[in-house]
């Protein structure tokens, strides 16, 4: 769909009138009902303006015959959800993720369940589930580093949800009178085969991991592990405290046993690391008196990679880049193309990052109106994004959202080097 016919549809909804409001009380829509149906449908529709002194627009267009300098997307996305009550102890949980995109770059469809699972309450407190499960570890809002068995968030994106894993896990909760007021422990384990979790590790395991989580004096404190198999053994920690009715302070730390990195120089010369990680986060949360909400994040990625290993990277391209002009040789354009699917592609494969957000509820008594703005920046090599935003809830179950990511930097720095330079997002959402 093209971006005229996108604010068309718009258009149309805005013009809606809003249905309205009386309070009114009924007693059965608190009741738990046997089949709830709901979800949402999203359309989306971008333009990128892509980066062609980036060292992945090279990667991704050095023998195509038409190199764009830009791109333009529409994205229809389905989520719908079902739960299914048996008794008072019985739950059936699904939510699946219907996709398809066409754009200039190709068309794309997908079809996947996020989450399908059976969860059984045994006693009070005690509850078990089994299925695909998308399990949220960490009080992180960008990123997560104790999110030892889930996927990792988009820090571009961070609320968005996420794909579950095939898991057998269990909560068991108990309440004191006390310091210590509230006391959780959730096993998990997790199978890898050829068909079931395969993108999580090496195949083959039966996967052990666990949380503790405590109510200390109104701290929130989470205790995790992950054993050896798939992954390496590794193991952390989070907190989360308000300090003040509005104010909120959060942190996580993670300890990876045998994290490996391939690391590359500018003349394609890759050498493996290993060695024991640590991987950081510090954060806040603050709600000012005028509704302002602010969020500021610092993260620590142990097994990223500094200013100057992610320069040797990009300078490998470069290079590249001259030895297929020079030659029609693909050796070492090939050597970083297979670099790039790994860690040097990540979202965030530096080592320091800061996370900031800012979003204010209705300024100037504009009803149903969220401007926000996101700064993110490599604190290594100063490079950054800036993303304003703006979102309209004013009709009622709709969401209209418009993003314009802005990515600064120079010359091989993280930001600087990535295939977008712009990309422009008009998003309508509709829940059910």
């Amino acid at each position: 769909m093209k971006p005229a016919c996108w604010l068309a549809c718009v258009a149309l909804l805005a013009g809606a009138p809003a249905a309205a409001e009386e309070y009114s009380f009924d007693a059965s829509s608190f009741a738990r009902k046997p089949f709830e149906f709901s979800g949402q449908a999203d359309l989306k529709t971008e333009s990128f303006r892509l980066n062609r002194d980036g060292a992945f627009y090279k990667l991704n267009f050095y023998d195509k015959l038409q190199q764009p300098a830009s791109s333009d997307r529409t994205t229809l996305m389905f989520k719908p959800a079902v739960k299914l009550r048996f008794g008072e102890d019985s739950t059936a949980s699904f939510r699946a993720h219907l996709e398809s995109q066409q754009g200039s770059l190709g068309d794309s469809r997908a079809s996947r369940f996020d989450e399908a699972y059976f969860s059984h309450k045994f006693a009070p407190g005690l509850s078990v589930d089994a299925g695909k499960v998308a399990l949220k570890w960490g009080k992180g809002y960008a990123w997560s580093p104790v999110g030892f068995v889930e996927r990792a968030k988009d820090p571009n994106d961070p609320e968005l949800a996420r794909e579950g894993y095939t898991v057998l896990s269990a909560d068991y909760i108990r309440n004191f009178d006390g310091p210590l007021q509230t006391l959780a422990l959730t096993p998990v384990l997790l199978p890898v085969t050829a068909n079931v979790n395969n993108d999580f590790g090496r195949s083959g395991h039966l996967n052990a991991a666990g949380r503790l989580y405590m109510l200390f004096m109104d701290t929130d404190i989470d205790l995790m592990f992950l054993n050896s198999g798939s992954r390496t053994h590794r193991y952390g920690l989070d907190f989360s405290r308000n300090l003040g009715t509005n104010f909120e302070v959060h942190g996580e730390w993670a300890r990876v046993a045998d994290a490996q990195r391939q690391i590359t120089d500018s003349r394609g010369n890759v050498t493996t690391q290993q060695s024991d990680v640590t991987n950081q986060l510090l954060g806040m949360r603050y709600l000012s008196e005028r509704e302002t909400t602010y969020i500021l994040e610092y993260y620590r990625n142990g097994s990223g990679y500094s200013a100057a290993q992610n320069r040797d990277f990009y300078e490998l391209v470069d290079n590249g880049m001259n030895q297929f002009t020079s030659s029609g040789l693909t050796t070492l354009l090939r050597k970083a193309n297979s670099l790039a699917q790994g860690q040097y592609g990540r979202p965030s494969a530096g080592q320091r990052y800061l996370y900031f957000r800012a979003s204010q509820k209705e300024p100037w008594d504009i009803l149903y109106f969220t401007p926000a703005v996101t700064l993110m920046a490599n604190l290594d090599d100063r490079s950054f994004s800036v993303t304003p935003e703006v979102v309209y809830t004013g009709i009622t179950n709709v969401q209209l959202q418009a993003r314009l990511y802005m990515l600064g930097g120079g010359s091989r720095t993280d930001f600087g080097e990535k295939q977008n330079a712009r990309r422009l997002e008009l998003w309508a959402r509709i829940y059910f």
